[in-house]
């Protein structure tokens, strides 16, 4: 029994290994995508001239597509996926239910209320993020007050009362839509609404990865604490969990992710869901593999979908559409092929 269980930790530890090593070879394949060719030498020589002073074999296009435009883009797209992957870990975890994510629970709505609202009023990045967050984070605590009074199942309780916050949410962006400025905030508004990483700069990586690592770190430190609440609250309580504190902590973590992710793409959904349950199927629900599987490979899936995005049609569609597209038949798959999506 034992000896069982330390060949099934190997073996997930391994799949976690296999899941950074594919996301770092994706990485470096993304890299030679796109309009303007780089080829290895030219890669090698332009990232070892810092260092060694090598003559330039290449262009300064080539150089400034390189630090500028590609790498700021697939560092943006890893963080993205990394931080949506895991805060729908952390919702399913915390509210004991596998329907749980950004996308269902308000989450993602109420951070596209705040952050269109940002840019109505004409306000800069940090405060798109901070009204996102407070705007998301009001959201989830509304859908968990709604749900745990609701009668009958709570998982079908917590779900419905997402949809409804959803929706409010999404009636106050058609609002703002609907009196911004049609000239520069109403295309703005709509196109950051379908989820898009055009455009993105370097400075947009450092804000991204600042606040994602903020509330990223604390979740990985708890996860093992998260894994007892999945047992229940009385039982994680005769444990020694203290149940509120880290049931509010991973929340504010995890709707800190989720306004991150959201202010620097835009609305990009499925991601927290499917992800996930994916990694429940080849790891597991323990939390200590689960979590960081579902970072990886989230990472990983939105990688793919941007390269998807950027190099498929000669317009590029917008990435919130792909993974929909993407998203929706792969968890039909998983709810009609495993019973439920657990």
């Amino acid at each position: 029994m034992a000896a069982g269980t330390v060949n099934s930790d190997r073996r997930k530890k391994l799949i976690i290994v296999f899941m950074a090593v594919l996301l770092l070879l994706g990485i470096i394949v993304s890299v030679f995508l796109g309009q303007f060719d780089i080829t290895p030498s030219q890669l090698w020589g332009i990232i070892t001239s810092r260092f060694t002073g090598v003559e330039p074999f290449w262009t300064s296009q080539q150089e400034h597509v390189l630090w500028n435009v590609r790498m700021p883009r697939i560092l943006t797209a890893c963080l993205v996926g990394a931080a949506l992957s895991c805060a729908g870990c952390v919702y399913q975890g915390v509210f004991e239910n596998p329907m749980a994510a950004p996308d269902f629970l308000g989450a993602s709505s109420g951070a596209a209320l705040g952050a269109a609202l940002a840019i109505l009023l004409g306000l800069g990045e940090a405060m798109i993020t901070a009204l996102a967050f407070m705007i998301s984070l009001a959201t989830i605590c509304l859908v968990y007050i709604i749900g745990s009074r609701t009668r009958g199942n709570r998982t079908v309780g917590l779900v419905l009362a997402g949809l409804m916050v959803s929706a409010l949410a999404q009636a106050g962006v058609s609002f703002i839509k609907l009196v911004a400025d049609q000239t520069n905030q109403l295309p703005e508004i709509t196109y950051w609404l379908m989820g898009s990483l055009t455009g993105t700069e370097n400075k947009d990586v450092l804000f991204a990865g600042i606040t994602i690592a903020i509330g990223m770190i604390p979740l990985l430190l708890l996860r093992w604490k998260i894994n007892v609440l999945t047992v229940g609250e009385e039982e994680a309580s005769s444990m020694g969990v203290k149940v509120p504190e880290v049931r509010a902590v991973s929340l504010i973590c995890a709707t800190l992710l989720t306004a991150s992710a959201v202010s620097v793409s835009g609305m990009i959904g499925w991601v927290g869901l499917v992800v996930p349950h994916f990694c429940r199927k080849i790891t597991g629900n323990n939390y200590l593999f689960l979590m960081p599987a579902s970072v990886l490979t989230g990472a990983f899936f939105l990688l793919m979908v941007d390269n998807i995005s950027r190099n498929l049609f000669v317009a590029e569609v917008p990435i919130g559409i792909l993974t929909a597209v993407i998203g929706a038949p792969f968890f039909i798959y998983l709810i009609t092929k495993g019973g439920e999506p657990v």
